[in-house]
């Protein structure tokens, strides 16, 4: 018997546009009308529709405020006392907001706006220039670092009628943003010694490192409805003109402004409808005025779906967009290192053991964003293999020196000795579960070829692989694994099946000491080197089953990685070496690849 949909075909959904990852993944910039008189470092409060923008910076520090309405910018009441890069009330409406400190010269005055005119009222504690200020309301504020100078890290709350200190910032800094209240806030960005990536939200007694911006910058721009929701944007790192939105948890890269400015433009609004005027960039001080909008409604991109784009006049499918993919900055870990093991996920993994040099027992722990120092391993060696998760780990193998055969457990809180490898090696490769792993290659003596299968109690040899060699690399499963890369130079690929090895299809880069993660079926291999000496790869490489391609490369180079993962779109690389030993990158960076639309072509 005939089935319905053989006969009547079958419906596909149609839209007007693609789907979107969340109502800001779909915002756009377009022009305003411009501020009366260009300059930097200024502040804004209010929405986009009315907004206004208070002091800054063109020849001279300015007390000018200027009100928007949508279109065109009006001159109102002045301030008091002339300055730039204050802090300032950023969520209040326009005409009941209050600036705070500032600079040219040094300030703690802070003024409050009725709407015909400001009025001074108690000043901070301590004159602060470039500091951040947040609040919804003239009569409860926060502010918070900048410098007085040297740069701080103390935020003063303000109840109404007089500042007083709380709890100060984890990072000290200048020309950072922020939005939100007085009881719940975000600060993001700013410097020194560099520019800073590093967010921190404020729960109304004390601060807490949240995800940092993926690009890090000084003097941008921030607006936002609440500490959870907010929007980032232009900034020096140097002049630029991206723009970031935050979800609660982490920064995701949205469109950019049509200007490239930094220099303190002011930000006034919500991450669906924002406002962003003035600063300035290499050309000079800005007048130009862009508005932030985003949809309203908006499909919600799911992976796997299928969708008739009415507008584009193509069918259209969501995939998970591994070329699209990128490499993004995470915490630093605390004991720059090389040779160290990894395990777990891109949002909870270990960096275990490694050499500092020398040989060191130490292990970290990653969150997401931190790195943290847990229980060291019992015998210190470098260059072993990692299994498992955070919270049951297998770590083997590796050089003292002498080449060691142990093998540890962890449990969550401590590691367990338990029975040895059968033959001692270091750079060996690893996969699987704390119950279930693989232990590959490596050396001692000379290259080796043995493979070595754990129950969760012992060792046993299996099946060797087809190419012998040092500091490979290896990803998969007891029952189904790919082992890759390796020393001498090779980019030999070998697929394991549950009994034996056949080789595949060769890296593009031959290397080894390189890290990886995922499946046999998906993964990506990224980082290494030709030699203990040589200087290091960049590249990554995508396995998507049959064959490898290349996507993009890491920010740095280097070899000898503690890498982490769970599949070709979620990968971790901490710590290395850049060139062979004399220098380890306390760095750690993060591979991500996100959902897209992609065009489905007849053939």
């Amino acid at each position: 018997m005939a089935k319905y949909s053989d006969i009547k075909g079958f419906t596909v959904q149609t839209l007007s546009t693609d789907t979107i990852a969340s109502q800001a993944a779909g915002g756009s910039w377009a022009s305003g009308g411009d501020l009366n008189t260009a300059r930097r470092r200024l502040l804004g409060s209010g929405i986009q529709t009315a907004a206004i923008a208070v002091a800054g910076y063109s020849t001279a520090a300015q007390a000018i405020a200027e009100q928007y309405n949508g279109s065109s910018w009006t001159e109102v009441a002045d301030l008091n006392t002339s300055r730039d890069s204050g802090g300032m009330t950023g969520l209040a409406p326009y005409s009941a907001t209050m600036y705070f400190g500032g600079g040219n010269p040094n300030t703690a005055a802070s003024e409050q706006f009725n709407g015909s005119s400001w009025t001074e009222v108690a000043d901070l504690n301590a004159a602060h220039n470039l500091a951040f200020g947040v609040g919804a309301t003239s009569t409860a504020a926060l502010e918070g670092g900048g410098e007085t100078p040297p740069i701080v890290a103390t935020v003063e709350k303000y109840d109404g009628s007089s500042w007083t200190e709380v709890g100060d910032l984890n990072t000290g800094r200048a020309f950072a943003a922020g939005t939100g209240s007085s009881t719940a806030a975000i600060v993001f960005g700013g410097e020194p010694p560099s520019t800073l990536a590093n967010a921190e939200q404020w729960n109304g007694s004390s601060w807490t490192e949240v995800g940092d911006l993926n690009t890090g910058r000084t003097s941008l721009g921030g607006s936002g409805a609440t500490y959870t929701e907010a929007l980032a944007f232009g900034g020096k790192s140097p002049a630029v003109a991206n723009t970031e939105n935050f979800d609660g948890t982490s920064w995701t890269e949205v469109a950019d402004l049509s200007t490239v400015r930094g220099g303190g433009p002011m930000g006034a609004g919500t991450s669906a409808l924002s406002i962003a005027a003035g600063g300035n960039n290499p050309g000079g001080n800005l007048a130009s005025t862009e508005e932030w909008t985003a949809p309203s409604t908006f499909n919600q991109i799911q992976e796997g779906q299928l969708f008739f784009n009415s507008t584009a006049n193509a069918f259209k499918e969501t995939i998970t967009d591994i070329p699209g993919a990128t490499w993004a900055s995470g915490g630093d870990l605390n004991t720059a290192r090389l040779g160290a093991a990894g395990n777990g996920i891109q949002t909870a993994a270990l960096a275990i053991s490694g050499s500092v040099p020398p040989p060191s027992a130490n292990v970290e722990q990653y969150n997401g964003s931190s790195w943290t120092e847990i229980n060291n391993v019992n015998t210190i060696r470098s260059t072993g293999g990692g299994a498992g998760t955070t919270t049951a780990g297998l770590f083997f193998g590796g050089n003292t020196p002498p080449d060691s055969a142990n093998t540890e457990t962890w449990d969550g809180s401590n590691w367990t000795e338990v029975n040895d490898m059968n033959t001692a090696r270091r750079n060996v490769a690893g996969n699987g579960t704390q119950t279930a792993a693989l232990v590959i290659g490596g050396y001692n003596t000379a290259n080796r070829a043995q493979t070595e299968s754990w129950d969760g109690s012992s060792w046993t040899e299996v099946n060797d692989l087809n190419t012998a060699r040092s500091a490979p690399y290896s990803i998969g499963t007891t029952a189904a694994a790919l082992a890759f890369g390796g020393r001498p130079n090779t980019g030999v690929t070998e697929l394991w099946d549950g009994t034996s090895w056949t080789e595949v299809s060769d890296l593009n880069q031959p290397r080894g000491q390189l890290g990886g993660a995922g499946t046999s079926t998906n993964g990506v291999a990224y980082g290494g080197s030709t030699a203990p000496t040589a200087g290091s790869y960049a590249q990554t490489e995508f396995w998507n089953g049959t064959s490898w391609t290349e996507v993009s490369d890491m920010a740095t180079a280097r070899s000898m990685i503690s890498a982490s993962g769970a599949s070709g779109a979620s990968a971790l690389a901490a710590g290395g070496t850049t060139d062979g030993g004399g220098t380890q990158p306390a760095a750690t960076e993060e591979w991500t690849a996100s959902l897209a639309n992609k065009t489905i072509t007849a053939s």
